[in-house]
């Protein structure tokens, strides 16, 4: 009797667990407000120390809490993020894969990964075979934004190899994905500085940005790196008004 009864238990039990796994919702699409690819210049131009403060301003940035407050005004109160540093046609390292930034926590711990990984690209500009990347990565993903934007930093619009420019920017905005600009144009110590045949942010405005709402960003020394990189992150985070500092594309 007692086996019958435990018998009938474990049935029940079965057939519990069963509608329970069979009932669980298939995964979806993780929707965000925005996807996100941070291109970062890690080119032969530049050094240790300007590699080290690009990686610190962004990990800085994104615990501020005017960053923290532009995720959490969106729809979904969360943003899909990835790292990728750029040299030649070669190397688009993904420092940080695709991670969520939903709080101030996700967003320590993206900066902490950021902070350790060791730097891998090098070589001459590719520009446009990191454009290229940066469109794979979001085409490629199990994500799905409400906006889709790529962010490329740098100290020059010069691009030696690899895919052109104008080819991989026409692809990513087919796709719907707008292009920004971050120009290190700065001449303190620790920095290239400005490139002397060409005027930077021109070239960043004419060559690489496009798409609705595109701008350039400059980061004209090494202390104000952080501070233009937390303005970048709001403007594409929250779409709020481009202030001082801020060049909108004058084309599609």
């Amino acid at each position: 009797m007692r086996k019958a009864i435990l018998l009938a238990v474990a049935l029940v039990l079965a057939m519990v667990v069963g509608l329970t796994i069979t009932c669980l919702p298939v995964q979806a699409e993780t929707k965000v407000d925005l996807e996100l690819v941070l291109l970062a210049d890690a080119s032969g131009s530049i050094d240790s120390t300007e590699l080290a403060f690009q990686r610190q301003g962004y990990a800085n940035a994104l615990v501020h809490p005017e960053v923290q407050r532009a995720i959490s005004s969106g729809a979904y109160r969360r943003i899909a993020l990835t790292y990728v540093e750029w040299g030649n046609d070669q190397w688009q390292d993904v420092v940080v894969p695709w991670t969520i930034i939903d709080g101030l926590a996700s967003a320590q711990a993206f900066g902490a990964t950021l902070m350790q990984r060791p730097r891998r690209a090098h070589g001459g500009n590719a520009i446009g075979s990191a454009l290229a990347a940066a469109t794979r990565l979001i085409e490629g993903n199990d994500i799905k934004g409400e906006r889709k934007v790529i962010d490329l930093s740098g100290d020059s619009a010069n691009s030696w190899s690899g895919m052109p420019i104008p080819v991989a920017r026409a692809e990513a905005l087919a796709h719907g994905i707008v292009i920004n600009g971050l120009a290190i144009a700065c001449r303190d110590q620790g920095c290239s500085g400005r490139p002397m045949l060409y005027n930077l942010e021109d070239a960043f405005e004419r060559d690489i940005i496009g798409g609705p709402g595109s701008f350039v960003v400059t980061a004209d020394s090494s202390t104000s790196f952080e501070d233009a990189v937390r303005k970048k992150l709001i403007l594409e985070i929250s779409l709020a008004p481009a202030g001082e500092g801020v060049r909108l594309a004058r084309r599609p």
